[in-house]
């Protein structure tokens, strides 16, 4: 399992040495590097991030604002000069409070609890979806049912997603994030592979050019996905070698 991870921080030194433990470390995949939370912030609204190297003392939203902001599954870890936040980093749920200047052996122990965090949440909703073969959905004042082995790919337009199904019936809109679409849906089944589009694995036919064709539908794979997309693809094919 890799994590996606951004880091926050007004300081460049402390910004390079961060990038440099990422690198060193195999399950951890830098997605970014933001000298304030509110570049933070725009990345977050598009792509989904498992883990946040946050820093506190920053100008404009201090660390400690910004964590308070932040939902879903991304787990923080607080990296910081000054000890006398620790105590309320607990109220946030951060999963480690790192002092400057960080160690390697420290970051990975953290790191390493942010894995399992993750670890723990996939295998629980791996095991709801086994149990559970569909989702419901709010359409229009209407809850949908909607089965996990019809949906062929999910669409994202701005602030509703387009689930799109076979059978040739028209796309079923909802007012729902990508993120909570995520959560939902079989994550052994179901993969995003663009900041707009998850796609049902065994729904694939062709990929081609980096895309995946569905009839006359081109779904790219952007590059801040096509790590995982790949991992997936090793896994289902033992003649497939990303």
């Amino acid at each position: 399992m890799r994590l996606t991870c951004i880091i926050v921080d007004d300081e460049p030194p402390a910004v390079a040495l961060l990038e440099s433990y990422v690198r060193r470390t195999s399950f951890l995949s830098l997605e970014g590097s933001y000298n304030s939370a509110m570049q933070a912030a725009a990345h977050m609204a598009q792509s989904a991030v498992d883990l946040l190297l946050l820093d506190i003392q920053m100008p404009e939203v201090n660390g400690m604002e910004f964590s308070r902001m932040i939902g879903g599954d991304t787990r923080i870890i607080f990296t910081t000069a000054f000890g006398q936040y620790a105590l309320d980093s607990y109220k946030v749920n951060a999963l480690d409070y790192l002092l400057k200047p960080v160690s390697y052996a420290d970051f990975l122990q953290a790191a390493g609890k942010a894995l399992r965090w993750h670890e723990m949440l996939r295998a629980s909703r791996e095991g709801v979806a086994a149990e559970s073969r569909s989702m419901f959905v709010k359409s229009e004042h209407k809850l949908i049912q909607v089965e996990f082995t019809h949906i062929i790919y999910i669409e994202s337009l701005k602030d509703y997603v387009l689930i799109h199904t076979d059978g040739g019936a028209a796309p079923i809109s909802s007012l729902t994030a990508m993120q909570t679409m995520e959560s939902v849906l079989p994550a052994d089944t179901f993969i995003r592979v663009h900041r707009s589009f998850i796609v049902n694995m065994d729904k694939i036919k062709v990929i081609e050019n980096n895309r995946i064709v569905f009839g006359k539908v081109y779904i790219p794979v952007s590059d801040t996905y096509r790590r995982r997309f790949t991992d997936m693809l090793n896994l289902r094919s033992p003649f497939f070698k990303g």
